[in-house]
């Protein structure tokens, strides 16, 4: 199969739909922004209306757009994100709590006091963090309106955002084994919802959605007057490895939106080592075929990181940053950690906070975001380096994202990482991951010519001693909040 399909792409800050006729003809119809809802501090959320909205937007964009007619359709979602609906009606019950929010940090922290995460680690592959969701899925279950009563009549869905999005777009409210992976109520080894996470938590498991595949018939969309199959469902990291076309293990990728997110392919089985940090995953599955697994890391602040120091003045123009002059902000001693929501993998620390270190009296602003860019590039070669000592790292790590397409960011990442960076002609790849995902699930080929790639060498690679150094200034950020 080789006719056109669609990939909407609900992500954190808006929603996209794209297409891809042939093999690579790959083009962006439109992007939604959505609005961000910090009711507290270390709340985030979203209005699902709005994101849903947003959505049928994108379908109708593509339903007018000219070109080839589709002839399927793949989503991918935020992943840990939650929503409570009616299952009856549809009608969500509060907003969506997004994969930022930090608001269970003291049901985590009572969890880890029991002794629990052992449990969760053996069963689900994933420490006990506020970023899943099964502490967040218990929070709408206790406050979310008229959730207990619909508990009782057997009306209540509790679901990632994906779930939601199908029951009103398919009529079919379901959940695919990659984004239950990241809830922690799902069990790796059988990749169902496993009762005795269920109870650890109190989320009840008549509430949520089946687990599918990743890839295979869903239900049918409305797209014009014409109805098209949904073939693939993912978490938008999982698309996004699939679309850097990283299929043989041991190939990686790093999406820098929001956060950065490091994944690679690990095989039929997955990799656990939870003195690692990393997180075992799915990387996808075929209706009626085996899942291949994943290592998962994830840095929690990147782009948010930059947009920040943006904020403060440290700079204007995004072209600013592109480019710096003589040597490395840490080859001059001043370091920046980018923890500013906490340490993700593989620290896995929300006590954490970000902080620069050697500032001196000739500091200027430029040398301070210079530092945040190196940062960014340091957390993420320490995810790296970890899941080198679990698999044999292939070729060069590719990279996509809004910061991927900062020449100064590339070049000090292929540095930090002693490793070439390959940079896609399509900063795209969640979407483009996708669509490859959507032709699979309609019975199309895994395979598909690789997109043009710009190739960055690791000229002079950092040494270990700075290395040693940002290690240090890590430690030094823990336990600051």
């Amino acid at each position: 199969m080789t006719d056109g399909v669609l990939a909407l792409d609900q992500g954190t800050t808006g929603t996209k739909v794209h297409r891809l006729d042939g093999e690579t003809d790959f083009v962006t119809l439109a992007t939604f922004q959505h609005r961000q809802i910090l009711p507290h501090p270390g709340w985030v959320e979203h209005d699902p209306q709005e994101l849903l909205a947003h959505l049928r937007a994108a379908l109708d964009t593509a339903a007018s757009a000219s070109g080839p007619e589709a002839k399927a359709i793949g989503l991918a979602n935020q992943g840990e994100t939650v929503i409570a609906w009616d299952r009856a009606t549809g009608r969500p019950l509060a907003n969506a709590i997004v994969w930022q929010d930090a608001r269970t940090q003291d049901v985590v922290d009572r969890l880890k006091a029991e002794g629990v995460e052992a449990e969760t680690l053996a069963r689900a592959g994933l420490p006990l963090d506020p970023y899943f969701s099964a502490t967040k899925l218990r929070w709408l279950l206790d406050n979310a309106e008229g959730a207990r009563e619909l508990l009782s009549a057997g009306r209540l869905c509790l679901g990632t955002s994906d779930a939601f999005f199908l029951r009103h777009l398919t009529g079919v409210a379901c959940t695919d084994v990659t984004t239950a992976s990241r809830t922690s109520l799902m069990n790796l080894d059988t990749l169902d919802w496993d009762p005795e996470l269920c109870r650890i938590f109190g989320v009840p498991v008549e509430a949520l959605p089946p687990i599918g595949p990743t890839a295979g018939p869903i239900g049918s969309v409305q797209l014009g007057m014409r109805s098209v199959p949904l073939t693939a469902s993912v978490v938008d990291q999982q698309a996004a490895l699939y679309g850097h076309l990283c299929h043989r293990p041991g190939q990686a990728k790093v999406t820098f939106g929001t956060g950065a997110f490091a994944l690679t392919l690990t095989g039929a089985t997955p990799i656990r080592d939870a003195a690692s940090g990393l997180l075992p995953t799915v990387a996808w599955a075929r209706a009626g075929g085996m899942p291949a697994f994943a290592l998962d890391g994830g840095v929690y602040n990147a782009a948010s990181a930059v947009n920040w120091a943006r904020s403060l003045g440290l700079f204007g123009d995004f072209a600013e940053i592109g480019s710096f002059a003589g040597p490395s902000a840490i080859e001059r001693g001043l370091v920046f950690v980018p923890a500013l929501s906490g340490l993700g993998g593989p620290h896995w620390d929300r006590s954490a906070a970000g902080m620069w270190l050697g500032l001196g009296l000739e500091t200027d602003r430029r040398d301070l975001v210079r530092a945040v860019l190196e940062g960014i590039a340091l957390r993420t070669a320490e995810l790296l380096a970890a899941m080198g000592h679990l698999v044999r790292l292939e070729g060069p790590v590719s990279i996509d994202g809004g910061l991927a397409a900062n020449p100064y960011f590339q070049g000090f990442l292929a540095r930090a990482l002693a490793r070439p960076v390959a940079v896609p002609a399509t900063m795209e790849l969640t979407g483009f991951g996708a669509a490859l995902l959507a032709r699979w699930g309609a019975g199309g080929p895994v395979g598909v010519q690789s997109p043009r790639r710009n190739l960055v060498a690791a000229a002079a690679p950092l040494d270990q001693s700075l290395h040693a150094r940002f290690a240090d200034a890590v430690k030094r950020c823990r336990g600051w909040r």
